[in-house]
C-alpha cells in the first residue's frame, strides 16, 4: 500500500511518515499543497494524509481539486481545529474522514486502515496463508514449514505484497512503487537483491517465489 502524506510542519511529517515506514506502507511526503495535489494527481495512491494549513495552497482546496479531476483515493484530514463546523467543511470538500491534532499514532493507523478497506470493499485480512508459508498481520510473525522466519522491514512488505497476489505475476516497477518509498531507475538491482535475500531466508530451493524473465516475480505454493 502506498500512502501519501502532506504536511508541513517538520516533526508532525516525520513522526506521521516514520510511524507508516514502520507499519509496512510505501510513503511519499510532500510539503506544500501544490506539490501535494501534482504527486496526488500523478500517482495512483492507496490513500491520503493532508493537513489543512499548507503552504501555497491549502488543504480543502487541495481536495476539492483533487476530486474535480476525478481522483478517487480516500483522504484523511489532519488539522488542529477541532469544531465541527471545521469538521464537516472538511468532509464536505470530500475528506473521507477527519483526524484533530494532537493525536495518537495508533489512532492515525487504525483510520488509514479502516479507510482503505472501505475503498477496496473488501475486509482487510489479518493472517497470509500461502502453503506452507503463513503471515500474522497483527504480530508480523512468518512461519515456513512451522519454523518462525525473521525478516527485515522490506523483506516483510516484499513478502506480503507476493501473498497478497499469489500466482498472480508482480513486475519490478509495481514491486518499486509499493515496497519503497522514493523513484528508484528502473534498471536498478534493488529489487533483485531484496527477493534475493527473501529467497535465502523463505525459499532456499526456490519453490514458490518464481523469476519470469522480462517480467518480475510470482509468488505460488509449493
Amino acid at each position: 500500500m502506498r500512502i501519501l502524506v502532506v504536511e508541513d510542519d517538520k516533526k508532525i511529517a516525520s513522526f506521521v511518515v516514520n510511524g507508516l515506514k514502520q507499519s509496512g506502507y510505501a510513503v511519499d511526503h510532500a510539503a506544500d499543497g501544490e506539490d501535494g495535489l501534482f504527486r496526488a494527481q500523478s500517482i495512483a495512491y492507496d490513500a491520503l494524509i493532508v493537513d489543512l494549513m499548507l503552504p501555497k495552497l491549502d488543504g480543502l482546496s487541495l481536495i476539492q481539486q483533487l476530486r474535480t479531476s476525478g481522483g478517487r483515493a480516500p483522504v484523511l484530514i489532519l488539522s488542529a481545529k477541532a469544531s465541527v463546523d471545521d469538521r464537516v467543511k472538511g468532509l464536505q470538500a470530500g475528506g473521507d474522514d477527519y483526524l484533530t491534532k494532537p493525536f495518537a499514532f495508533s489512532e492515525l493507523l487504525a483510520r488509514i486502515q479502516a479507510l482503505i478497506r472501505r475503498a477496496t470493499q473488501t475486509p482487510e485480512p489479518t493472517r497470509l496463508v500461502v502453503g506452507d508459508l503463513t503471515m500474522d498481520l497483527l504480530s508480523r510473525e512468518v512461519k515456513h514449514n512451522g519454523e518462525t522466519i525473521e525478516l527485515q522491514p522490506r523483506e516483510f512488505s516484499l513478502l506480503e505484497y507476493l501473498m497478497r497476489h499469489v500466482n498472480r505475476p508482480v513486475t519490478k516497477t509495481m514491486i518499486l512503487e509499493h515496497i519503497f518509498d522514493y523513484s528508484f531507475d528502473p534498471q536498478t538491482n534493488v529489487v533483485d537483491v531484496l527477493v534475493h535475500r527473501l529467497r535465502s531466508k523463505v525459499d532456499k530451493d526456490k519453490a514458490m517465489i518464481h523469476t519470469i524473465r522480462g517480467v518480475g516475480y510470482v509468488l505460488k505454493p509449493a
